[in-house]
């Protein structure tokens, strides 16, 4: 069982299961995000990791959902994923979302579209224009126009203008060269710096490990391990199945 009793419990996930029709595609699993921490979920494609994060998010197609999940100490399954915005969750999804036919700038309003405070947004643009230059030289180019990596980016923050108490990361270095990996994974380690909690979805375990402060591993539906994230990058078993080691 989780811990529900530590302070500064953000997420608290346990006994979650997903169904869809007769696939069992998450079987169980307990995890949590404590304040300020990055913590990583890892493990090969389809074991699960995408629907966790659809099942917390309430993005799921119609299917079976069973277990608790709690948001800052509330219930949130069932809940529509325009609430949980509201509550300042906010989610990057695989294959990144961006409105192709708006610009970098109107994609970032969009990002704060639950905030009315005109000056702060603006000052939030600038920011993060100063940590991805490459948006701010584009700023008023179509989205659809983008580099994947340059996607990235933009969805990571345009996710960011809202503000988030939780911000989840699903893939987001999938299908990007690896210069703008290493780009990504800094701008990350950078976002957790600052403070912000992040739940991190992401099949280079390695480089999700050395940014983490813990990590989960999935396999099959099933959370098989976890711990500090850097024991586990020296642990013999997860070298062997997801760092190319052993």
């Amino acid at each position: 069982m989780v811990d529900n009793t530590k302070a500064g419990n953000i997420l608290r996930v346990e006994g979650l299961k997903v169904a869809y029709g007769g696939i069992k595609a998450v079987k169980g699993i307990d995890l949590e995000v404590n304040k300020g921490e990055l913590v990583t979920l890892i493990g090969a494609n389809g074991a699960g990791k995408t629907t966790t994060l659809k099942a917390i998010t309430g993005t799921l197609p119609n299917c079976k959902v069973e277990g608790s999940l709690h948001y800052l100490g509330s219930a949130i399954k069932g809940n529509h994923s325009f609430d949980l915005v509201k509550k300042n969750l906010a989610m990057v999804p695989e294959g990144r979302g961006v409105f192709t036919r708006m610009s970098i700038h109107e994609n970032l309003l969009m990002g704060a579209y639950i905030r009315d405070d005109k000056a702060a947004i603006a000052a939030d643009i600038d920011k993060w224009f100063s940590v991805f230059p490459r948006l701010k030289e584009r700023s008023a180019q179509m989205a659809g126009t983008l580099s994947g990596g340059e996607q990235q980016m933009l969805a990571m923050a345009r996710a960011l203008m809202s503000h988030p108490t939780l911000l989840l990361l699903d893939e987001p270095s999938m299908g990007l060269s690896p210069i703008m990996v290493e780009k990504i994974f800094e701008v990350i380690r950078n976002v957790s710096a600052q403070g912000i909690t992040i739940l991190l979805v992401e099949q280079n375990a390695k480089l999700a490990l050395e940014a983490a402060h813990r990590g989960y591993v999935m396999d099959s539906g099933l959370v098989t391990m976890s711990g500090n994230a850097k024991d586990m990058l020296n642990d013999p078993k997860v070298q062997a199945a997801y760092l190319g080691e052993g």
